[in-house]
């Protein structure tokens, strides 16, 4: 609605609103879509949020669809932040929170991302629309372009979770399963996307999916009446989460609504796909992608991100860190969030917790610190992983 152009998140360039983008046309990187705050600031405060829809499209004013018909909607958004204090009394812990992104259609975060995503590929003129997916991705992108009318081509590992191949299906996509992992399937939409008039809305390939994941972090200050939590733990495959958040936080500083201090970003990996914290340890600038990814956690089996660059600079400058977890202690976890708070987490989500136990027990998160996970996903998309003998 206010938007003023995109801009490269690597060289700055600058790029025309209004128009189909994918990367940088100068350098590749990824686009960032830049807002008139003070102008959106004239309608959106933080008292006008009283009374407003109970969905990420409260924030309408940092959203960039112009169009209202053009806004494609499920309900996402406005997810429970999760008070955790069976959990946390295990913990010793009186501030822990979750945020419970599995309350979202179609059972995960990916489904803020998409309604952003698909709203703008629609307002803009886009028919056709590819991704290459783990498993939660495709799912929300199939619903959405359902919802929409739009045609959605999907690419995902033959081994990714059966639900979500399903659920792809039952949405009226078409569906490629390929021998390989994420990176294979997006190869292929690369190959494929201009003979088959595909637009490609794989994670930071296009600017609007970090958009509607950014309202997270609108939310997550509304909710703790802006302020923010003094370490927020986030599972990262594609990062994109973290990247918007980081982004939210600055627009709302911009906004007046919060002042300068940053939650302790923590970017968390499973031990058999962890090149973030690879090249957090190293102390380098970018990941170099992992051989041969392994992890039950589907959405962390990314071998390499694209905005690589950018979570690896949030997470320094936020006085963060990156750390890697065992499935064993993944597939644990989930459990114990289950036993004690009642909700049926993803495994990525439950990483989280693992990563949160080395923390506390290195001295590098206080137990009187606020802390927030990031749930970003509903646990019954695997049932797999927990298949009983009869």
């Amino acid at each position: 609605m206010y938007v003023t152009f995109l801009e490269c998140s690597r060289c700055g360039a600058r790029h025309e609103r209004g128009k189909l983008h994918n990367l940088c046309r100068e350098c590749g990187s990824p686009l960032l879509v830049r807002y008139d705050l003070e102008r959106a600031g004239d309608t959106l405060t933080r008292e006008s949020l009283c009374g407003r829809v109970a969905s990420l499209w409260r924030y309408r004013e940092v959203l960039p669809v112009t169009d209202d018909a053009a806004v494609t909607t499920l309900g996402e958004g406005w997810t429970p932040l999760v008070h955790a204090r069976r959990l946390g009394e295990r913990l010793d812990m009186s501030r822990l929170y979750l945020k419970d992104e599995s309350m979202n259609p179609t059972g995960s975060f990916k489904a803020r991302g998409m309604t952003a995503a698909v709203s703008m590929a629609r307002e803009l003129g886009a028919e056709r629309l590819a991704v290459p997916s783990a498993g939660n991705a495709s799912g929300a992108l199939a619903a959405y372009a359902a919802k929409a009318g739009l045609e959605a081509h999907i690419y995902m590992p033959r081994d990714a979770p059966p639900v979500s191949i399903v659920e792809c299906r039952q949405y009226g996509a078409d569906v490629v399963l390929v021998d390989g992992f994420i990176n294979d399937c997006g190869r292929i939409i690369g190959e494929k996307k201009e003979r088959e008039g595909w637009f490609d809305v794989s994670t930071l390939k296009e600017p609007y999916r970090v958009e509607g994941k950014k309202t997270m972090g609108y939310e997550l200050a509304e909710q703790m009446d802006w302020t923010l939590p003094d370490v927020l733990l986030y599972p990262t495959g594609g990062g994109t989460g973290l990247i918007g958040m980081w982004k939210a936080f600055d627009e709302m500083e911009e906004l007046g609504w919060i002042d300068s201090r940053r939650p302790r970003m923590i970017s968390v990996q499973a031990e058999g796909c962890a090149p973030i914290v690879a090249a957090f340890e190293a102390g380098a600038d970018a990941a170099e992608a992992v051989a041969r990814p392994a992890t039950v956690a589907a959405g962390l089996r990314v071998p390499v991100a694209i905005g690589d660059f950018m979570i690896l600079r949030i997470v320094r400058a936020s006085g963060g860190c990156a750390l890697s977890v065992s499935d064993a202690e993944i597939l644990e976890d989930v459990r114990e969030i289950g036993a004690t708070e009642g909700i049926f987490v993803a495994p990525e989500s439950a990483a989280c917790l693992a990563a949160l136990r080395r923390l506390l027990g290195s001295g590098s998160v206080g137990r009187d610190e606020r802390v927030v996970l990031m749930i970003t996903g509903s646990g019954l998309k695997y049932p797999h992983l927990w298949s009983e003998p009869s």
